[in-house]
């Protein structure tokens, strides 16, 4: 019989009687990298938060070197050498990356840490595995990327051998990825075995060895990835075949409704502007991409747009009328609608529950409020529409806390809230994030829709088959100006990346 790192047997856990893991076993072998793939609220991120000891099972054992270890807690989890880096990183802003690394853990002597031990193992531990960090850095100053880095150091230094990585791409740059997914076969060549949640297919067929598929909180299977394929995969996934092209007919643009001319945006730094000088339009009836190397002045640009930033200069038209000073309510009210990049900071109120987070940008109507008294049950009603087209899964409906929720359903909880605005302008910033394939094969087809209903799309992404699937016209921000204009039709993804990189220039007079 095969001794396992860790087997996870016959686990089965409800939340208000609802069966989020419904009899799983999954069995992770030594020195192996084992996917855990499914759908949003699929049920994986509590399955390995019963294996942390975050929650605690209504049945089924877990075995650890084929012995029974019972984990009642993430103390637990560490005395058994099992460490998780969580899709929503654990770290403290204000700390360096040395007291996040080894906080709960230090080595003190007569009541003072000894940092410079701890210092000597992380940096033997960063050059072993390719993990170069900056240790004197506040957290607050560092990439999400390089946070990323650090809660995988925080597993090392504790000597977990058992590591779970909860989404651990959902955050991260096609370039973070791709540097993510070799530390992570550099640690299971050296021994190490390794829990890899998530929904990215590619990233499964990449780096994984076998694979575990749930459904709705059910076990499907198990597969050895050397004998499956992309299309079977997804179909054990979501029970049907998914449309990997989006499909679209013609684009057919109307009049302007969203017109940027010479927008300047400062920088953090006094001497650099984040957007430089950036015009353009985005007409009824097409979808405009933003395309770009993250940190290239996108996010910037978003947050003038939709007044979450100041400008320096230029000026912002919406449907003929400036809207440069205007606050966020009035651009809201006159036919914005934005889907942000940060979900957590700009899209929902954590400790709001669903259907409050569902109707905040429309509490104000006449249909949800009386003489400012809220209509409860007409809410519920409203949000139970929402959740039920949009496929939005939490444990208990409605009244669930937006903080509790997987993060792609709180990303569909967002898309829901601003396409059913009904917006003139539709600023979708990294929509599919964190969504499995099939939220993202509706998504996708949401904002084509809305296309073809005459409204103006921005649309800015990092995924660059989604940008080159979805766009009718692609515009390339590199340090913070539009270097280029391109047709998806007529382009590919290497000129793509030249124009992201600066190598090339090619800019339209008007946009």
């Amino acid at each position: 019989m095969e001794n396992y790192a860790i087997e996870m047997l016959n686990i089965t856990k409800t939340f208000s009687g609802k069966a989020a893991n419904d009899n799983i076993s999954i069995q992770l072998r030594k020195g192996e990298i084992h996917a855990l793939l499914g759908e949003n609220g699929a049920g994986k991120s509590t399955l390995m938060s019963i294996l942390f000891g975050l929650y605690q099972a209504d049945s089924g054992i877990i075995k650890k070197d084929g012995e029974v270890i019972e984990i009642k807690g993430p103390k637990d989890a560490n005395k058994y050498r099992i460490g998780m880096v969580h899709q929503h990183f654990k770290l403290v802003e204000v700390f360096t990356v040395l007291e996040n690394i080894i906080l709960g853990c230090e080595t003190t002597k007569f009541g003072f840490i000894q940092k410079k031990e701890a210092k000597e193992k992380i940096k033997a531990l960063s050059e072993e595995y390719g993990l170069n960090v900056d240790l004197d850095k506040l957290i607050e100053n560092t990439t999400v990327g390089m946070q990323q880095r650090v809660e995988i150091l925080k597993m090392l230094y504790r000597d977990n051998d058992i590591l779970i990585f909860d989404e651990p791409t959902a955050v991260l740059t096609p370039q973070e990825i791709e540097d993510l997914l070799k530390i992570m076969k550099n640690l299971a060549n050296s021994g190490k075995s390794i829990l890899f949640i998530t929904h990215k297919i590619n990233e499964i067929l990449a780096v994984a060895d076998r694979c575990t598929v749930l459904r709705k909180g059910k076990y499907i299977g198990t597969v050895n990835i050397s004998e499956t394929t992309k299309s079977e995969l997804t179909e054990m996934m979501v029970g049907r075949k998914v449309e990997f092209v989006v499909q679209k007919k013609e684009s057919v643009p109307g009049d302007v409704i969203l017109d940027v001319n010479n927008l300047v945006v400062a920088g953090a730094k006094k001497n650099k502007n984040s957007v430089n000088n950036v015009s353009f339009k985005v007409r009824q009836g097409e979808i405009v991409c933003i395309a770009g190397i993250d940190g290239n002045g996108q996010s910037e640009l978003v947050y003038s747009i939709t007044g979450l930033e100041k400008i320096k200069s230029g000026s912002v038209l919406l449907k003929g009328e400036d809207i440069t000073n205007a606050n966020v309510y009035r651009r809201n009210k006159l036919g914005i609608g934005h889907i942000p990049e940060d979900r957590h900071k700009y899209g929902l109120v954590l400790d709001f529950t669903l259907e409050n987070n569902l109707v905040l940008k429309k509490f104000e109507e006449e249909r949800f409020q009386k003489f400012k008294f809220i209509k409860r049950d007409e809410i519920r009603e409203y949000a139970n529409k929402l959740i039920e087209e949009f496929d939005i899964r939490s444990p208990q409906g409605p009244t669930n806390l937006a903080r509790t929720m997987s993060g792609g359903n709180q990303q569909k909880a967002i898309i829901a809230r601003e396409i059913d605005l009904n917006p003139e302008l539709l600023i979708a910033v990294q929509p599919t994030r964190g969504l499995d394939v099939g939220a993202i094969e509706f998504i996708h087809k949401q904002i084509v829709a809305q296309r073809d209903l005459g409204k103006a799309v921005l649309l800015v992404s990092l995924e660059l088959d989604e940008v080159m699937n979805l766009s009718d016209r692609i515009l390339v921000m590199y340090e913070g100006e539009i270097v280029g204009e391109l047709n998806p039709k007529e382009t590919s993804v290497k000129e793509l990346g030249l124009y992201m990189s600066g190598a090339k220039r090619n800019v339209k007079e008007g946009n």
